[in-house]
């Protein structure tokens, strides 16, 4: 792997300076200070601002764009799944609303239930150097997802950004104060602590796994939720991502892509399948499988978000000496590796309004296009040390929090 693109990896994750995105439109953001793990200042009784401020940016300027390509981009035909690029059978199954559901991956859990037929799949730390699952149905509906497990301060911004019904079960006091005056609430709100229980949630006794790892639901009925409050329709999205059948050219290759959140328990590791033209997804060190199929979990597209981290006063749980909340700060810009195709590219990734999902660009504002398919985003703190370790074969390791 050349040094310059070990030179951006590393300088992805500095903060402070200036990265102009020309063509992208708007005034460049101001950034911020880089994050510390002082605590935010107590929740208040006002209510949260709907507005957007921008988060600390990177120093490097990623490549700029070659060419424009054969790229699918906005308005989207009405039978294109905005989230994938990809063609539904009938365009009648875009005409209803994304679906968010939070999913274990304690290990004791897995194979979870349905993340192999997610649109998007977030994964990002919960606390004490776990990670948890934020799942996007848009196309498919899987007859179970889970296990269910409880939501976090992301989950206010990731159900925004997809203006997606979100299904979880439970959260700690702070967090919930929290979604209960977010613009969310109570519409696209749906958790056992809001009074919403069976059918839309259940509970599946397996031998072997503690209670609070037996919650399950579904697309299906929680879109007959979304039915029921009358916003089960067409999303009217501000900004979708770019799509292209064809890789861009300048890509580095890169066939192994490791995330290495809590070793030797949450570490994501993807490996490009070039016969499948797939990443296969392995978590330490096993294969990685849907429980529905069987089979391994895979993405067209795997997507490593660096984003602000800052711990809040929010207490999550005790165990260990207790642990605060951390609030992932997935709005304003920010640097964004992209693995596609066997290939990685280094860029921006963007989102200057609440309602808006997260895009992505070449350093010269050219949208930076993902393969038609599902995606994989990999969130971690600006500081994640970068390292080669062999050939083509990249290592990750964020912070522990």
């Amino acid at each position: 792997m050349p040094k310059r693109w070990i030179l951006m990896l590393y300088l992805a994750v500095l903060v402070g300076g200036s990265l102009l995105l020309g063509g992208c439109g708007g005034a460049t953001p101001v950034a911020t200070p880089t994050a510390t793990r002082t605590p935010m200042l107590a929740v208040t009784d006002t209510p949260l601002a709907p507005t957007l401020t921008p988060t600390a940016r990177p120093t490097n300027t990623p490549v700029a764009s070659p060419t424009a390509g054969a790229m699918v981009v906005t308005p989207f035909p009405p039978d294109v799944n905005p989230l994938t690029g990809l063609r539904v059978a009938d365009a009648a199954l875009l005409d209803r609303i994304p679906i968010a559901i939070k999913v274990s991956n304690s290990p004791e859990v897995r194979p979870q239930s349905g993340l192999g037929a997610a649109d998007l799949v977030y994964e990002h730390y919960a606390e004490g150097g776990i990670t948890r699952y934020t799942t996007v149905f848009y196309a498919n509906e899987p007859e179970q997802v889970g296990s269910v497990r409880s939501g976090r301060l992301i989950d206010l911004e990731i159900p925004a950004m997809y203006h997606a019904l979100f299904g979880y079960s439970g959260s700690s006091a702070g967090v919930k104060e929290r979604i209960r005056r977010a613009d969310l609430f109570p519409d696209y709100i749906a958790a056992p602590d809001f009074g919403v229980g069976q059918p839309y949630f259940y509970r599946v006794p397996q031998a072997g796994k503690a209670f609070e790892h037996t919650l399950f639901s579904n697309p299906t009925v929680l879109r007959e939720l979304a039915e029921e409050r009358g916003i089960n329709e067409r999303p009217d999205f501000p900004m979708t991502m770019a799509f292209s059948e064809r890789a861009p050219v300048g890509g580095e290759p890169v066939t192994y892509v490791e995330v290495n959140y809590l070793p030797g328990s949450c570490t994501a590791e993807w490996a490009y399948d070039a016969a499948r033209g797939l990443w296969g997804r392995s978590v330490a060190g096993r294969t990685h499988t849907d429980a529905l199929t069987s089979e391994q979990i895979t993405a067209a597209n795997v997507i490593v978000v660096y984003a602000n981290h800052v711990y809040t006063d929010i207490l999550e749980d005790t165990w260990g000496g207790g642990h605060m909340s951390i609030e992932v700060q997935v709005w304003g810009q920010g640097p964004v590796l992209i693995f596609r195709d066997g290939l990685m590219y280094p860029g921006v990734w963007k989102r200057e309004q609440r309602d808006a999902m997260l895009t992505f660009y070449y350093g010269d504002g050219t949208p930076l296009p993902l393969k038609p398919g599902n995606s994989w985003l990999q969130i971690v703190p600006l500081d994640t040390v970068s390292k080669e370790v062999g050939e083509g074969q990249l290592e990750l390791n964020p912070p522990k929090m």
